[in-house]
């Protein structure tokens, strides 16, 4: 198993990055709460790694705090979450917030996110309350300053919205009703996701 990768932040495109680690390029894929703390392109990072062996495919899942990982560990456990569900559950909620709504039985909370309908929402409650990782607090930092925009940050953000279980119009209404000037793709879908978690 690869328990974590250090190297340099060669691509990213949600929800995939490429790290270069000595010459080797590995795809991994990372939640949001990940890409807001990734350095520039060319910088280092230490990523945290869960390596999933099936038979049709090796897929490998990047974190930037344990406490994300040891959290994405216990949701793929949980019956009927797989590991999409998973990172869309940690790109919408940061690791504390997710532990309160587990806490306070908060299903509300839960239903917002794509995918996780009333029952799948319960069920997490119920299987998580004993399983719940220790919180770290606030491991859903802001994005780094400086990183780089895309050339289109509102077709991007549309894009990892899409990709995290959003409908098309949903994720493109979701971006419109953002002001974009300015803005990179991270800080619209950081801001979308805030909006459609209230």
């Amino acid at each position: 198993m690869i328990g974590f990768l250090r190297g340099k932040l060669a691509a990213k495109k949600v929800p995939f990055l490429l790290l270069d680690v000595n010459g080797v390029g590995y795809e991994v894929e990372a939640p949001m709460s990940t890409f807001y703390q990734l350095p520039v392109l060319g910088e280092t990072v230490l990523l945290h790694t869960h390596m999933a062996v099936r038979e049709d495919a090796h897929s490998l899942y990047g974190f930037y705090a344990e406490s994300e990982r040891a959290l994405f560990r216990s949701l793929i456990k949980v019956n009927g979450v797989g590991a999409k569900l998973a990172l869309t559950i940690l790109s919408g909620l940061s690791s504390d917030e997710f532990h309160r709504a587990i806490e306070h039985n908060d299903v509300s909370a839960l239903v917002r996110l794509p995918g996780i309908g009333k029952k799948t929402a319960e069920r997490l409650i119920i299987e998580m309350r004993d399983r719940l990782p220790e919180s770290e607090g606030g491991s859903l930092a802001p994005a780094t300053p400086g990183v780089t925009a895309k050339i289109d940050p509102v077709a991007d953000a549309v894009s990892a919205l899409i990709a995290l279980g959003f409908k098309p119009p949903e994720a493109s209404r979701m971006v419109r009703d953002i002001p974009s000037e300015g803005k990179s793709s991270e800080d619209l879908i950081r801001q979308a996701l805030k909006a459609a978690a209230k």
